[in-house]
């Protein structure tokens, strides 16, 4: 994985990260997200079919990157809404969002800043934000991202894998920041 400094974390760049550690096809029986591909799963793509982001005979294993690219642009960034957010906080909030959910990313990103964590993230959590430097976020939202997934049942299957992803992931908020 290489790690390099960007001007801007855009979206073509977050892409680009979480895909590294997402890769291709699986259908892991130890994975509570069953089939994947470019870490989309069948929910996920069920919704992106709905919305007309994605043709209806697409499947799993038939998806490919650049289907996978326009999945996250509409159901991750744009879902995020993550502006004003400092660069080095949204890839490190994005990639929680894709291997966690939306909802369980943005209450630990409201932890990380010292507010409720309700889910939503408004005025109150915008401003906490604004008064947290972008290193404490990055430190804090990871920090909190470890305690939670340590306590998922399959944590001993997939712990070491996703304490890899996050040290790649503090790298590039050493980057960002």
């Amino acid at each position: 994985m290489e790690f390099l400094r960007t001007d801007a974390v855009t979206f073509d760049t977050v892409f680009d990260r979480v895909i590294g550690h997402e890769g291709g096809y699986t259908n892991d029986p130890n994975d509570p997200g069953g089939e994947t591909n470019w870490g989309i799963t069948w929910p996920v793509l069920r919704e992106a079919i709905g919305l007309g982001i994605i043709l209806p005979e697409t499947t799993i294993a038939s998806l490919t990157r650049g289907q996978a690219k326009r999945i996250y642009a509409a159901l991750f960034w744009d879902a995020l809404n993550a502006e004003g957010l400092p660069d080095g906080v949204v890839f490190q909030l994005f990639d929680f969002a894709v291997n966690s959910g939306i909802g369980t990313a943005v209450r630990n990103l409201q932890r990380a800043v010292g507010v409720a964590d309700d889910g939503l993230w408004g005025p109150v959590s915008r401003v906490a934000a604004a008064r947290t430097s972008e290193t404490d976020m990055v430190m804090r939202l990871n920090a909190e991202r470890l305690d939670f997934l340590t306590r998922l049942k399959n944590w001993p299957h997939y712990g070491k894998g996703w304490v890899r992803r996050i040290a790649a992931n503090l790298r590039y908020g050493a980057l960002d920041s």
